[in-house]
């Protein structure tokens, strides 16, 4: 503890603070990136294991991805089981690929994703997967589908199988400047020479949310309760994080991750795909209605995961950046036995970036703020992390973490992570919180960083109880340019009721850029 504290204090010594920068026209570079879904069917080892196991899942992918060049591109993949009994499967992983033209719209594309994740730990082992494939994609106006062939191997397990895979590919652009140039206020002409700029901005909003289950009809537990497959009678509480992006002034397209920390042994989780629609708009309440399609499960009888969540609600505003929000809804497993009601409250932030008009009246943002943001991947490293039913491990995670700036030195972070060894496949965590930076010295090289963090875990017999983590850590960062940075880190992980109570070491990559955001 009293390492932890001189750390901090010569952290603060380093803190500086940020101020506008007038003298600049603001220099962009608009990346040209792909979403791409997929569609897998896997075959099960039905005759490698003592129980029921239905032969096939229906694996889905959503992966965005990233040109290096015009014919080398890298990006992050989520994927999820929608058919079959595993319901609650989810990885996570990172992608490199080759796509070269052969024939005017027809490509060649090939790519590698490793990652980790799982559901029946008896299938995956530790968690990871690695799965290559290679294929044909044919692309008009940005838009593309293809067929791949590929090998799905969660190679810590006996789940694997070669099988052929289809899916289609949405264009999209992220418009950015230097991470240099972030936290910075300047006015519509120190952007208005940059042709990156002179477009519409991007209307979205980013919310934390909290949702209540109350189970209802044939929901059951898993055969992890005593007795199996009992009754939920009980609320079940989850944590999210839901992003919004507006096509039209009153209708929006979303993507909504959820994590159970109460009701049930930690371990279920959910993701929704959904458009949704405004249908009463004022200057201080919205009232809005959504419907989502996606994937559920863990904790609860085994399914396909397939599952919907059509909801209803009402936003207050309570600044121009800042609102709450209160839902309810209905959350149905698909060809499943799981339902519940829903309700729960979000809190929500309102944004307006990459352009210099409105996307939707065509007014001119008169002042903006530089956004900076930074995307990184870790391999982390958990020691004796404590298990129900079997021995403690040291676990190997693979991380997605993004870092928000609130000034040049504190900002807000956001982290799932997946384990891919160490016998317990299943289990992921996010992860919310803040840090604190220095200043670079060492001719610029350095810096170190704090960080304090709260949230949900489960999954692989890890014994974190209902979920509930804290976890704090500290650093060091290697600055290989103005974007590119290396990174280690140590620190504690535990989980007040649970008997989790790691240390943990963490290394890794990130990227930074700056976003045009309007300021109001």
């Amino acid at each position: 503890m009293k390492k932890i504290a001189y750390f901090l204090l010569i952290l603060c010594t380093t803190i500086g603070y940020s101020q506008d920068d007038t003298s600049f026209n603001l220099k962009g570079l608009e990346l040209q990136n792909a979403i791409r879904l997929n569609y897998i069917l896997v075959h099960q080892p039905v005759n490698e294991v003592s129980y029921n196991l239905k032969p096939t899942m229906g694996f889905v992918g959503l992966n965005y991805n990233i040109p290096l060049n015009d014919w080398l591109y890298t990006g992050l993949g989520f994927h999820t089981a929608i058919t079959g009994d595993q319901g609650g499967l989810f990885t996570l992983g990172v992608n490199l690929g080759v796509n070269k033209a052969i024939y005017k719209n027809l490509f060649f594309d090939a790519n590698l994703h490793f990652g980790g994740g799982g559901g029946y730990r008896s299938l995956v082992n530790g968690g990871g997967i690695i799965y290559p494939n290679i294929g044909l994609q044919f692309k008009k106006k940005g838009y593309s589908f293809g067929v791949q062939y590929g090998y799905v191997d969660f190679f810590t397990g006996i789940q694997k199988n070669d099988n052929v895979s289809f899916f289609i590919e949405i264009p999209t652009n992220l418009r950015k400047a230097n991470y240099k140039e972030a936290q910075k206020t300047i006015s519509e002409k120190q952007v208005s020479k940059e042709e990156t700029w002179n477009k519409p901005a991007v209307k979205s909003v980013q919310q934390l949310t909290f949702d209540y289950f109350f189970p209802m009809g044939m929901s059951r537990t898993d055969a992890s309760t005593t007795p199996q497959y009992k009754p939920i009678n009980n609320t079940l509480s989850l944590l999210g994080f839901e992003y919004q992006r507006y096509l039209t002034s009153n209708t929006f397209a979303y993507v909504h991750l959820d994590a159970m920390y109460g009701g049930l042994t930690a371990g279920f989780m959910d993701l929704f795909f959904g458009v949704g629609k405004n249908v009463v708009e004022t200057k201080y309440v919205n009232l809005f209605g959504k419907f989502g399609i996606g994937a559920a499960g863990g904790r609860i009888y085994p399914e396909g995961g397939l599952t919907m969540y059509p909801s209803v609600g009402a936003d207050v505003r309570i600044t121009k950046k800042f609102g709450l929000s209160a839902h309810v809804g209905y959350h149905r497993a698909i060809g499943g036995t799981f339902e519940a009601y829903t309700a729960g409250f979000s809190l929500k932030y309102y944004g307006l970036s990459g352009g210099t008009t409105h996307p939707f009246t065509k007014e001119r943002i008169k002042k903006f703020k530089t956004q900076g943001i930074q995307v990184g991947v870790q391999n982390q490293t958990y020691f004796d992390v404590a298990k129900f039913g079997i021995p403690p491990s040291n676990l190997q995670l693979i991380a997605l973490k993004v870092n928000y700036s609130l000034n040049k030195r504190i900002y807000v972070a956001g982290e799932a992570s997946f384990a891919y060894e160490g016998e317990s496949g299943g289990y992921a965590h996010g992860v919310f919180g803040l840090g604190i930076k220095t200043n670079t010295f060492a001719n610029n090289r350095l810096s170190l960083f704090a960080e304090a963090a709260v949230g949900v875990a489960g999954g692989g017999r890890v014994d974190s109880g209902e979920g509930v983590l804290l976890r704090h850590t500290v650093g060091i960062n290697y600055h290989l340019n103005d974007d590119f940075s290396l990174m280690a880190s140590g620190g504690q992980m535990w989980s007040p009721f649970g008997n989790v109570n790691s240390t943990n070491l963490n290394i890794g990559i990130s990227y930074g850029l700056s976003i045009l955001n309007a300021k109001k």
